[in-house]
């Protein structure tokens, strides 16, 4: 037998014959430990509606360029519907291990509250890694709801209402509430708004009727929505888009890959998403093309209660306050 086939042969014996614990020692020489990467979750490119796509349609861009690491937030922006193709959704998707989600009352919004409101506006000290600012849910007395941030309950929890919940470990959620009228003490932000509009990857009942979903403009029932829900993976996902219903603004969130989801606020003064070209809350973009609305929004005192999303510090999530 040739020379090699006999190195071969002698090899394979000692390989089955340690599998099957032998007391035969192990080769001296060892290979060198092979370290393997996996790439960080994106979101896919969003499926358009229409049989072709125009350039950019449903394809997530950067927005967030400027900080080391994967990114943290990105958008994109697909039409709805083959009945009016001027009817654009604007969506952000929001990675959940590198950043922190923060709610802040305004100085009227979510209502009326002897307990400090904090600094109404995004705070000066944690710009530095600010990532972006969107709206948060209705006033109080357009419908009670749990309001819930740095250790202060403004409003008790209901339950059975939809809840955007972010916990001490930094993970986030979307849920049918049903914890009580107190966040449990693992629960660092709460904001509730009316009942679940996905669950399950499916619109829930209440959407078929859009009057439990709030008083609209005119009693249009088709107005401006906006909503935030969670993917598979428990990333964050902000939508907005002009003329819908609750159960169309469902399906948006469900094309997005959400499988919960909950209504914000509604109306055409109120949809805004803003992201900043670097730290300090430079360059900032109004990414929904909204004209109630303006760049700088949240970077000076608020009537109402909105989010904001920053870069995580390592550890337990607390609201910059």
């Amino acid at each position: 037998m040739p020379l090699l086939a006999v190195v071969v042969v002698a090899l394979i014996a000692l390989v089955v014959v340690s599998h099957h614990g032998s007391q035969i020692a192990s080769p001296t020489t060892t290979a060198a430990s092979v370290t393997t990467t996996t790439a960080p979750y994106l979101p896919p490119t969003v499926k358009p509606i229409f049989a072709s796509a125009q350039p950019g349609e449903g394809v997530w861009t950067v927005k967030d360029s400027w900080m080391p690491g994967a990114p943290a937030v990105e958008s994109t922006w697909f039409r709805t519907t083959t009945a009016n193709p001027n009817i654009i959704a604007y969506a952000f998707w929001m990675r959940a291990s590198s950043t922190q989600l923060a709610l802040y009352p305004g100085y009227e919004g979510p209502g009326p509250s002897t307990l400090n409101r904090g600094p109404e506006m995004v705070p000066i000290a944690a710009r530095t890694r600010l990532l972006s600012a969107f709206n948060s849910g209705f006033y109080e007395k357009d419908g009670a709801a749990g309001f819930y941030t740095n250790h202060t309950l403004y409003y008790p929890m209901i339950n059975g209402l939809a809840t955007v919940v972010e916990y001490t470990n930094g993970t986030y959620d979307v849920m049918d509430w049903q914890g009580g009228s107190t966040p449990g003490p693992n629960i660092v932000m709460a904001r509730q708004n009316l009942p679940l509009i996905v669950n399950g990857s499916q619109a829930t009942p209440p959407t078929a009727n859009w009057p439990n979903y709030g008083i609209t403009l005119y009693g249009v029932p088709d107005v401006w929505r906006t909503a935030i829900g969670i993917d598979a993976h428990g990333n964050l996902i902000y939508a907005t888009a002009a003329a819908q219903l609750p159960s169309t603004l469902a399906q948006i969130m469900i094309h997005l890959g959400c499988v919960r989801a909950m209504q914000l606020d509604i109306n055409p003064e109120w949809p805004i998403y803003n992201t900043y070209g670097g730290p300090g809350a430079a360059s900032p973009s109004l990414d929904v093309p909204n004209p109630n609305q303006i760049a700088g929004r949240f970077l000076y005192y608020s009537t109402k209660d909105f989010f904001a999303l920053y870069a995580r510090i390592p550890g337990q999530a607390q609201i910059p306050w």
